[in-house]
């Protein structure tokens, strides 16, 4: 990668974390202030960064559009879409599709609920690989050795009183999603909130995504979540079957 390139990305990824002056990007990048502006203005010119009023600059439209046009691409979203639109407006809880990418677990799609209740997560955002149910489904299907290595270098940040914040938790409770086939966050990264995920599998067999429901103790509790799981899991074979598995009882 060229030395240009490469600090144009710093520069996009560091605006990533929010609006910045030239002083602060320079600063940030280890970059000359006279280069992190004539990069910035390359930037401007192709939409990837704007500059405001207060000679702040942000991420511009370009990078949305881009963005919007990757999550399209995902195969994998396109086809669960209209599985997960039927039962988001059936059950009318927040309904979420995330997938590994690059050692992160990211939700490429979410449906958010009937109520007027809104959730932290977002579309690109990763998931907390702790703390979450979509990545402990996704997490769940790696080889032994894959996971042991991905969990000795995991971030174990505690969320809420419920996070799990050590590697043999964590180990154990995998165990447990292999077991049971689904996985739960029960109100593991954020409080009051619980969820219950369960695996999108390909034609080889391997999981390709997760699908989860997701519900704050004042809409519905735990008890009541679990009553969900059971379509859940019909949703999640519907899409499976879309993306060529064949379970050995079909």
């Amino acid at each position: 990668m060229s030395q240009s390139v490469a600090r144009a990305l710093h520069l996009l990824v560091q605006l990533g974390q929010g609006p910045a002056n030239l002083d602060t990007l320079a600063e940030a990048t280890g970059v000359h202030k006279t280069t992190v502006l004539r990069l910035l203005r390359t930037l401007t010119e192709a939409r990837f960064t704007f500059r405001d009023n207060n000679n702040r600059y942000h991420l511009g439209s370009r990078i949305f559009e881009l963005s919007e046009q990757a999550i399209d691409q995902r195969e994998i979203r396109q086809i669960a879409s209209p599985h997960l639109a039927g039962f988001n407006e059936k059950y009318g809880r927040t309904t979420h599709l995330a997938a590994a990418e690059s050692g992160n677990v990211v939700y490429i799609d979410k449906f958010e609920s009937h109520d007027q209740i809104r959730m932290y997560s977002r579309i690109g955002l990763l998931a907390n690989l702790n703390s979450t149910a979509v990545a402990k489904v996704i997490l769940a299907d790696l080889p032994d050795a894959v996971l042991r290595s991905t969990v000795a270098s995991m971030d174990f940040t505690r969320r809420t009183a419920n996070t799990i914040t050590t590697p043999e938790g964590f180990l154990a409770e995998i165990e447990l999603v292999r077991r049971q086939g689904w996985a739960h966050d029960k109100e593991e990264n954020e409080p009051s909130i619980n969820c219950i995920a369960v695996p999108v599998r390909g034609a080889t067999g391997r999981v390709l995504a997760a699908v989860s429901v997701s519900v704050p103790n004042v809409v519905l509790g735990y008890e009541q979540l679990l009553e969900l799981l059971e379509p859940l899991h019909a949703v999640a074979a519907a899409i499976s079957a879309d993306c060529g598995y064949r379970s050995h009882s079909s």
